[in-house]
């Protein structure tokens, strides 16, 4: 799948770095199974947002928001993801894997996006009220965290609006700095 116009090819090469001559990543496929992780914790009265974890075009692991029904403030889409791929690949550095999630990322999330040596983030809705890539805080995106982690922002974003009104109509191309 080509990127939306604006926006670079997602594939993660190795340590930190994404090399955009190889075949790209298709991020409406993985943004979809995350939305379908967002719907599920809508479902249970969580917060709708979801995330999934890929590693050569594979994904390694899902998370979905629980924190009103786990009553864990750490419970986030993000955080599940991370820990459910680090568990799967059997280590705490996740070099060569990509996060795909609804919600721009706070910044717990982007603290441990960072911590786990995630090569890139693509989310659809950016979060003025939370978000670490541009939305309330800049610490993920160009420019900024070293270059380590590649970040893409707004897709399938009118998808994700119908899950998360509350952050419907909210410009993501800044918000990242994609």
């Amino acid at each position: 799948m080509v990127p939306p116009p604006g926006r670079r090819a997602l594939v993660a090469s190795g340590r930190g770095t994404i090399d955009e001559r190889t075949r790209p990543v298709n991020y409406e496929l993985f943004m979809r199974a995350a939305l379908a992780e967002a719907s599920a914790a809508g479902a249970t009265g969580d917060p709708a947002d979801g995330a999934v974890a890929v590693m050569d075009e594979a994904m390694v692991a899902r998370g979905r928001d629980s924190r009103r029904s786990t009553g864990d403030p750490t419970a986030h889409a993000v955080i599940q993801a991370i820990r459910g791929a680090s568990h799967r690949l059997g280590r705490g550095s996740l070099a060569g894997v990509s996060i795909f999630c609804v919600v721009e990322p706070c910044v717990m999330c982007a603290g441990a996006l960072l911590a786990a040596d995630i090569d890139g983030l693509v989310f659809a809705l950016a979060d003025p009220g939370g978000g670490a890539c541009g939305g309330r805080h800049r610490i993920l995106g160009q420019g900024v965290s070293g270059g380590r982690l590649r970040v893409v922002s707004g897709i399938l974003a009118d998808e994700a609006a119908e899950l998360r009104p509350d952050l419907a109509g909210i410009a993501t191309e800044g918000a990242a700095g994609s």
